[in-house]
């Protein structure tokens, strides 16, 4: 049965809904709607409103266009928006663990309505706040002479952030006690949260799940089949003004011969959807302003971040999704004769050591084992080198999810799906569309669960009634399956000692 419950903000009152052990609020504004002239600038105070606001009907996702792996679409601006979820069992003042999650979708894509966090909150005791922010171009669009260029998202969840303190404790969330946690590209937004000096105290805790490439540059075909070397995952300001001014003179958002400020006006009056089809080239946050001083992938190494535990963990195979999505599903599966090509284009003088170390024969499609070497280079490797910088300077957990019969985010036809990118999610989130968990994945659901909230709660992921999760620092590593939860070798697993030496 469904009721209505009611909280009192510094804005206005909300009305959200108490169903099912839990008490769930959508589209609770944040900060002003970034429209018209407030596009591309930090993110203004929400206005106050008079009366009871509905809070029980998604606010808008942020603007994009369809994609294979996200079916959304909006052209609406107005999208500066938040669900709370919380225990029935609480009241204002309670003091529970909060968890801030930011969604994935590749920079330019997802909405939080997509994870509902009723399972999450209920069995870990936790309040989930679940934003939706600006993405890819319009969060990480630069301009000479446009303030923040680059970093409007990243400005957003700190809004996200800041309203949390303010606001939370009315929903039974600690303030004090917020655990800062996303997955892909929303794991890259955690990472740049700990060196930003204006997140700094607004959160207590990081969850970096499947986080690609923080700290180094990416070797061709390793994302996606047919994709060159991808650069470094953050920008110089001054490359992304450059990089912005010259979309905009190609696509004649621009009058030639424009003053600065005559440019940005000109460029906020473009219709968003003629913006989004630039947007996948605007992913790559810009650093060397006051938001990012440092890229992350300078001041993590450095030791340079804010000292906090941090959780972070990979999926198994995790390039299964890329290689199956954009390779073996649209008719363009790796052969035996591309095989060599992929190698050298990637490797170059070591292509003949990786082929060695992964024979075609040992894999049952020569797409299997480009997914194989996608996932060792650009997801484990990374995610190790990442954990031990961290490691080096505060509490690390690292984990990899081994589920490989877990249902797939996208079922893709003549590839084994196994332990892809963000099926774990499935685990921690009700995700409409997707196949129901066995009993057995219900189990893992529910042991992932307690460990999450109890990372959230003090830092540490361990509990009495499950099995251990020794810390980073002795090199463990926790594997998450149905039918094992325990220490594995992942260093061996992912061919760790060869990828140290290659490039």
């Amino acid at each position: 049965m469904t009721r209505h419950v009611t909280v009192r903000l510094s804005s206005g009152a909300v009305r959200g809904r108490r169903v099912d052990g839990h008490l769930f609020f959508q589209g609770i504004p944040y900060a002003a709607a970034p429209v018209g002239e407030l596009r591309w600038r930090t993110p203004a105070p929400a206005e106050p409103w008079s009366g009871v606001r509905d809070a029980t009907v998604p606010g808008n996702p942020a603007p994009q266009l369809a994609q294979p792996f996200e079916a959304v679409t909006s052209l609406d601006e107005d999208c500066l928006t938040l669900d709370v979820t919380a225990p029935e069992e609480t009241s204002e003042g309670a003091g529970k663990p909060v968890l801030v999650w930011l969604h994935g979708g590749g920079g330019t894509n997802g909405t939080a309505t997509a994870y509902d966090a009723r399972r999450l909150a209920v069995t870990g005791d936790l309040v989930v706040v679940k934003p939706n922010f600006r993405l890819g171009v319009l969060a990480c669009f630069g301009y000479p002479g446009l303030a923040d260029s680059g970093t409007f998202g990243l400005r957003d969840q700190q809004a996200v952030l800041r309203w949390v303190r303010r606001e939370i404790a009315r929903f039974g969330g600690d303030p004090d006690n917020v655990t800062l946690a996303g997955e892909s590209y929303g794991a890259l937004q955690v990472a740049a949260h700990l060196t930003a000096p204006a997140s700094a105290g607004l959160f207590h805790r990081a969850v970096l799940q499947s986080v690609f490439s923080v700290l180094g540059s990416t070797p061709a075909h390793l994302l996606i089949p047919g994709v060159p070397a991808l650069p470094p995952r953050w920008s110089p300001v001054a490359e992304s003004q450059r990089f912005g001014a010259a979309v905009a003179a190609e696509h004649g958002w621009v009058k030639p011969g424009s003053d600065p400020e005559s440019a940005l006006a000109q460029l906020r009056r473009v219709p968003v959807k003629d913006l989004l089809q630039t947007s996948g080239a605007f992913i790559r946050p810009a650093f060397g302003g006051a938001v990012l001083p440092l890229s992350p992938e300078v001041a993590i190494p450095a030791g340079r971040f804010h000292r906090v535990p941090v959780l972070l963990g990979t999926t198994r195979d995790e390039a299964r999704f890329f290689v199956g999505l954009f390779a073996d599903a649209v008719g363009n599966p790796v052969t035996a004769e591309d095989y060599p090509r992929l190698l050298a284009e990637a490797f170059g003088d070591a292509a003949d050591d990786v082929a060695t170390r992964y024979p075609l024969d040992d894999f049952a499609t020569p797409s299997l084992a480009w997914a194989q070497i996608c996932t060792d280079r650009a997801w484990a490797r990374p995610t190790w080198e990442l954990g031990r910088a961290f490691a080096t300077h505060t509490d690390t957990w690292l984990y990899e999810f081994a589920d490989r019969d877990a249902p797939a985010p996208l079922p893709l036809a003549g590839l084994p799906s196994g332990a892809q990118h963000a099926c774990e999610l499935r685990y921690q989130f009700d995700v409409a569309g997707t196949p129901p968990l066995s009993a057995a994945q219900r189990r893992l659901a529910d042991r992932m669960n307690r460990y999450w909230a109890a990372f959230a709660a003090d830092g540490d992921p361990g509990r009495d009634d499950l099995p251990a999760w020794p810390g980073f620092g002795t090199g463990h590593v926790q594997s998450l399956a149905p039918d094992r939860v325990g220490g594995t070798d992942y260093v061996a697993e992912h061919r760790l000692d060869f990828w140290e030496r290659m490039p």
